[in-house]
């Protein structure tokens, strides 16, 4: 089985990958992943190791998230001819349930960083995983169907050069599932940490998307039970004293997710709130479609 666009030759080869249902071959030589490019200025691999010990897989606001975007993929009635790919899928927390919930799809995993993406590809042999900068984008223009980036655009300084090339990378009639933190005046040394490059309103990142030519389909917002609380928080870290370490990022991560609050708070947006168009939270939701022509 051989994925279905074209893959240009990685770094230091002049053959064209081919996918084998299992890893990638180019040439003699078969590889786990495929490596183009990378840009650590937003993100890295002792980051994505923080978040994950910190947050883990079962962090209330991040199953809520996932939960969501599968919502949005099932809803585009998937088939074995579409392709979903998932920039940023990291460690594969998403990934894993996108496997279980469209196993007959083609699904593929893309990052920047390295070494979560080669412990996923032990993990979760079968799917092409791909590493490459967003900004060099070496794949094909209109070979996917469904795009999902979550917590993605704000570790790219040039967001709006990095939405470009998601719309190219779409297909004619293809989703977007974004997904960024909320509120711009929120900003602080905690994103700071976290290497964000900006926090945005729900109006910002639509006018973004619309500029390059996308339509808006479903523009919302995640955590509006807990955005007070939320929102108190942050602006009291404007005043906190300059210097915070990767420990106190840590330590504000286990705590939520271990917040009972938290956890019942989630569970009840899920519940009851998911199917409307919440007007503020800690994270913005849009799906975006790319007009046939």
């Amino acid at each position: 089985m051989n994925l279905p666009f074209l893959l240009p030759p990685p770094v230091g080869f002049s053959n064209n990958p081919q996918w084998n249902g299992k890893e990638f071959v180019v040439g003699d030589i078969s590889l786990n992943i495929l490596e183009y490019s990378e840009n650590f200025s937003g993100w890295s691999d002792d980051l994505t190791q923080l978040h994950e010990e910190s947050a883990g897989d079962n962090h209330p606001i991040d199953i809520a998230s996932r939960m969501d975007a599968i919502t949005q993929v099932r809803q585009v009635k998937p088939t074995a001819d579409t392709v979903i790919m998932e920039i940023g899928c990291s460690s594969g927390f998403l990934i894993k349930d996108l496997v279980k919930e469209f196993p007959d799809s083609v699904l593929i995993g893309a990052d920047v960083v390295k070494e979560p993406l080669y412990q996923l590809a032990k993990t979760l042999p079968g799917i092409p995983l791909i590493r490459f900068d967003l900004l060099k984008c070496p794949l094909p223009n209109s070979c996917v169907d469904v795009l999902i980036m979550l917590n993605v655009l704000e570790h790219i300084e040039k967001d709006g050069e990095a939405i470009y090339k998601a719309f190219n990378l779409l297909k004619p009639g293809g989703k977007l599932i974004i997904e960024v933190p909320a509120g711009p005046t929120l900003f602080d040394s905690y994103d700071e940490q976290l290497q964000h490059f900006r926090r945005y309103t729900a109006l910002e990142l639509k006018e973004k998307l619309e500029f390059v030519g996308f339509k808006i389909k479903r523009m919302s917002h995640l955590g509006m039970l807990l955005f007070p609380a939320f929102a108190f928080v942050k602006y009291l870290n404007k005043f906190a004293p300059k210097g915070w370490t990767t420990s106190t990022v840590q330590n504000n991560a286990k705590k939520t997710r271990k917040s009972l609050i938290v956890r019942q708070a989630m569970k009840l947006e899920i519940k009851f709130l998911s199917h409307l168009q919440l007007p503020f939270g800690i994270r913005v939701l849009i799906t975006a479609e790319k007009l046939r022509s």
